[in-house]
């Protein structure tokens, strides 16, 4: 049996919110001590990790405490499905990841940003710097961009954009076709060189972000012609499926 101050250590989540835990039904104790603090056994414990798990996810408290109390409620079908959310989880941060780097990469002066203010692209910046600044690819972009002008990152940005220039004239081609799988392979390349380290994974996924519609796609079409950005990912993830 553990004290509700040790599975407050333990967990890392304050006494104030095990209480809580306890009056809205969702934690209850197995029991007390002499002098009245809260008592938990390994059951507690393995709910209390089912609990974090689903805030982890974002469920309402309410939620959680109805699927813990449910007869039908499976504590091995619960962790199975939440492995499988936090890998969806997982995959929407890498693309969000993806999404900043390729702002940065691309540089705004290649955006339409007509519908924000200055403040709110500041703002933005600030946010992507907190959630993404302890990445390695962000760390390593920094590193290189230190020592740069911004004249040098746009001569860079533009020299980027001049691939996708090349990848409009071949765009009406088999995306297998050796020149388009050697185009991915200088566009991975450039990125690598210039910015972070671009692996497949990361490759795929920029891959997806420049077809998915909206600036990405505009951008990349208006410098090698509609259709372009979808040419540049079916070619990408053939490159990606080729390298497994």
């Amino acid at each position: 049996m553990m004290t509700v101050h040790e599975v407050s250590k333990l967990a890392g989540v304050s006494i104030r919110t095990l209480q809580y835990y306890d009056k809205i039904g969702l934690l209850h104790p197995t029991g007390y001590t002499d002098a009245g603090y809260r008592l938990y056994d390994d059951a507690d414990l393995e709910r209390l990790q089912h609990i974090l798990l689903f805030r982890e996810l974002e469920f309402p408290l309410k939620d959680i405490r109805d699927i813990l109390n449910s007869p039908d409620f499976d504590r091995s079908r619960a962790l199975e499905q939440q492995i499988e959310l936090l890998k969806l989880k997982k995959e929407h941060i890498e693309n969000l990841m993806n999404f900043a780097l390729g702002i940065k990469m691309m540089g705004v002066k290649h955006m339409d940003f007509k519908a924000f203010d200055r403040s709110k692209l500041d703002e933005y910046s600030r946010q992507a710097k907190e959630l993404y600044g302890n990445t390695p690819e962000y760390k390593e972009l920094e590193e290189k961009q230190k020592n740069r002008t911004k004249e040098e990152d746009n001569l860079l940005a533009d020299r980027f954009m001049l691939l996708f220039k090349e990848a409009g004239e071949m765009k009406d081609k088999d995306p297998a076709s050796p020149e388009a799988q050697d185009l991915v392979k200088r566009i991975q390349d450039y990125i690598t060189e210039n910015l972070y380290t671009c692996t497949n994974k990361i490759l795929r996924g920029l891959g997806k972000m420049y077809s998915g519609g909206g600036d990405f796609t505009k951008n990349i079409d208006a410098y090698g012609g509609e259709g372009t950005a979808v040419f540049v990912d079916n070619a990408i993830q053939i490159y990606c499926d080729k390298a497994k």
